[in-house]
């Protein structure tokens, strides 16, 4: 059984110094993955004793950037999605494992008025195609900030929303087509009528402590292994970062 974590830390220096490491240790979660570093590995240290760390940062310094920090060595590392364009941004990394592969994504913002939709949509088609190539040898775990809120039930306001970064048709349509390839969002396969769960709220307007929020970080993974999934907790009460972590629970 594996117990893999998803938290978008936004800036894991920021997020050292509230209580990161403390939670890592108290969970003890095989692997953790982490979303929008915002730091080159040795900016600062992450002491976690008994997991190896493999980090993709963005050339642009204090920018984007993901890591896992896993108890399990992998049999290959792979970072990006072999796909032109793409590779600055520090946004993905993929470990082998004998039975399946772990990808941790930060996926492009489409930015205030849809400024970067050409870009993100580019970004989804090169991703898809490289999980459905790596899903041809082993299933897939994808796990991160997907920036989307896929449903109405996915976020406290869909209709002032519709139309904005993250709850654009174009982003929703995509996160569909994804799912039509052949992955299963593990949330909602367990709790498909499950509303007010979210995993980011804005800063602004007391909108955590009175829960509006989105989901938009998820465990996404390859359909014919879905009856592998035990759970998915959404971790809501971890502070630290305007996201809050995510717990998958795996027989793979």
């Amino acid at each position: 059984m594996k117990r893999i974590i998803t938290w978008n830390v936004n800036g894991l220096r920021s997020a050292l110094g509230k209580g990161f490491l403390e939670f890592c240790a108290e969970t003890g979660a095989d692997a953790f993955c982490v979303q929008e570093t915002k730091m080159q590995q040795g900016q600062a240290v992450v002491d976690l004793p008994g997991y190896s760390q493999y980090w993709n940062s963005a050339i642009k310094k204090g920018y984007s950037g993901t890591a896992i920090f896993t108890r399990e060595a992998p049999l290959s590392v792979h970072y990006d999605i072999d796909a032109e364009g793409h590779d600055t941004e520090g946004r993905v990394v993929t470990l082998e494992y004998d039975g399946y592969y772990l990808v941790t994504e930060y996926t492009p913002n489409a930015q205030d008025g849809l400024a970067r939709i050409d870009y993100r949509m580019d970004w989804e088609d090169a991703k898809r195609a490289y999980l459905m190539k790596l899903d041809a040898k082993k299933p897939v775990i994808l796990c991160g900030d997907l920036n989307v809120a896929h449903n109405e039930i996915d976020l406290k306001n869909p209709r002032t929303n519709r139309g904005n970064a993250g709850f654009s048709d174009q982003e929703r349509e995509k996160f569909g087509e994804l799912l039509k390839s052949g992955f299963i969002d593990c949330f909602r396969y367990l709790y498909p009528d499950t509303e007010g769960a979210y995993t980011w709220w804005s800063y602004r307007a007391n909108a955590r402590a009175n829960n509006t929020g989105w989901r938009i970080d998820y465990f996404v993974i390859s359909d014919r292994v879905k009856e592998r999934i035990k759970d998915v907790k959404i971790l809501k009460d971890v502070m630290g970062s305007d996201h809050c972590p995510v717990l998958l629970t795996v027989d793979i």
